[in-house]
């Protein structure tokens, strides 16, 4: 680091010092969703340090999106997220990399599309494309961070391969995706979580939402959580081994 970034980040540099700094400086984070997720998820990553930052997203900005996705403007309407993303997310800071992602992903692609990283971020809005990271992250051994909103109610997990249920022993089944009702703040509260989580695993700090469902009611103003239990014979992730065993 330079004595800049020593003094940008030096309040976090506290709590996990320059070793801490340097982890998130030297990570790669896939965030998939560009959207009301994404927005807080990627902002907080960007302004935290995380070295590089691809964002997947193939729609474009629509005025239904400006309640809730802050990084897109109402200027931005008809751009691609990822490249609208993109440019906040270098104003804030400069000294990351951004790439981008603007293909939609599907089975036949997800491989080559998505580059290596150290972790996944779902902050996507429909089942089926979940699930799909989810078989991603486990084939690669790559921790996912999932969260979900709908209305005043959002959740968040960590996974991490072998060591907790993945997404499928959670969700094994697939609905369809439809338009549902979000209060802007509800995806900045979670998106905000997860992207603690992420900052956490880089640097080895706290415990993280392993093997925990964490759900906020935005109405009473509670969070609560639940255990959560590996599916026997999950066919994704029942015959993986612990990723902490094979370091």
């Amino acid at each position: 680091m330079n004595d800049f970034e020593r003094e940008k980040y030096s309040r976090q540099i506290l709590l996990f010092g320059e070793e801490g700094q340097e982890k998130l400086k030297n990570a790669t984070v896939l965030v998939a969703g560009a959207g009301g997720l994404g927005s807080p998820v990627s902002t907080y990553l960007a302004i935290a340090g995380i070295g590089k930052i691809i964002l997947a997203d193939f729609d474009s900005v629509d005025p239904s999106n400006l309640n809730r996705q802050f990084l897109h403007h109402q200027k931005d309407i008809g751009r691609l997220k990822v490249e609208s993303a993109k440019e906040k997310l270098l104003s804030m800071n400069p000294d990351i990399e951004v790439e981008t992602i603007a293909e939609m992903l599907t089975e036949s692609n997800l491989e080559a599309l998505v580059p290596e990283c150290d972790v996944i971020v779902d902050a996507l809005d429909n089942l089926e494309t979940r699930h799909m990271l989810n078989r991603l992250a486990i084939k690669r051994r790559i921790p996912l961070i999932h969260g979900a909103v709908t209305g005043y109610d959002g959740q968040v997990t960590t996974i991490v391969p072998g060591e907790t249920p993945c997404f499928y022993c959670i969700f094994p089944r697939i609905s369809k995706k439809e338009v549902f009702p979000v209060l802007g703040t509800t995806p900045g509260i979670i998106g905000s979580i997860q992207a603690n989580e992420v900052i956490k695993f880089l640097t080895g700090q706290g415990k993280l939402l392993e093997g925990r469902l964490l759900f906020w009611n935005g109405l009473s103003g509670n969070f609560s959580e639940i255990s959560l239990s590996k599916l026997n014979n999950c066919p994704v992730c029942g015959n993986l081994k612990t990723m902490r065993g094979n370091k």
